[in-house]
């Protein structure tokens, strides 16, 4: 199949993957340090130094099971925004979104601390284009999986009280069952289904409930989860899919209608 048969999403994905790979092969070769160069540091921006952080870590991922989750979101969240306002508009939604989140997730760090915490994931560009949809189809029905977040939370709780040298083994076993959790939406046994914890929502109601527990939860106990970028990507797309909605009323309100 030629590339240029492919959607804007399925070559994000690609490039995604590929930049994932090739990263942690670079940082394996030439030590950790090299992630600096690759990864968002508050510090480094605030300083003036390696801007271009802000685009290539949107295209670097902290692990496998990272890389897999935001990929499976951009897929199903990607394709569906795509095809309702094109791949030029997307293209610029997805990646304004990103840079945004990652000046957000600089500004929380400047707030809250954590100036040389770097930052990686295409989770902030993903919460934009979510942004775009909850304004243009705000009640189209569609699925949070909870499971995998309640193994996040577990996993960090575990991290506290498990030795470091016996934390692998539950961190493994973790990813593996969070990746369970999300292809067991595609089986036809819908007892199987239930594994993954799916929570069916409205459009406009998946972001909040995507974000609000977890920065109350991070008050109190260190997630590995970047919510001022989320924030950052989504309070972007929102405010695109008002400008949308307000450009093109009669588009944009067939488009509303049409997945109710």
């Amino acid at each position: 199949m030629k590339s240029r048969g492919l959607s804007l999403t399925t070559k994000l994905i690609l490039i995604n993957t590929a930049s994932f790979f090739i990263g942690w092969t670079l940082i394996s070769v030439f030590g950790e340090s090299f992630f600096g160069n690759i990864a968002l540091v508050p510090e480094n921006i605030l300083s003036g130094k390696k801007i271009w952080t802000l685009l290539t870590s949107m295209f670097m991922h902290g692990s496998f099971f990272h890389i897999f989750a935001n990929m499976f979101s951009l897929f199903f969240i990607g394709n569906l925004l795509e095809r309702i306002i094109g791949k030029k508009r997307f293209f610029w939604i997805y990646f304004i979104s990103g840079v945004i989140g990652g000046i957000f997730y600089v500004i929380a760090c400047v707030v809250f601390g954590g100036l040389n915490t770097p930052a990686v994931g295409a989770s902030g560009a993903i919460f934009g284009l979510l942004g775009v949809l909850a304004v243009l189809i705000p009640w189209s029905r569609v699925y949070l999986i909870v499971g995998p977040l309640l193994l996040i939370l577990l996993e960090v709780t575990l991290s506290l009280i498990v030795p470091l040298n016996i934390m692998p083994i539950f961190s493994f076993l973790i990813n593996i069952l969070m990746i369970v959790m999300i292809f067991s939406l595609f089986s036809f046994n819908p007892n199987f289904r239930k594994i993954a914890v799916p929570l069916e929502l409205p459009m406009w109601l998946l972001p909040i409930i995507a974000i609000v527990p977890l920065t109350i939860i991070s008050y109190f106990i260190p997630l590995p989860i970047g919510n001022s970028a989320h924030i950052g990507g989504l309070v972007t797309g929102l405010a695109y899919g008002i400008y949308l909605r307000k450009k093109f009323p009669r588009k944009t309100r067939w488009i509303r209608n049409h997945f109710k």
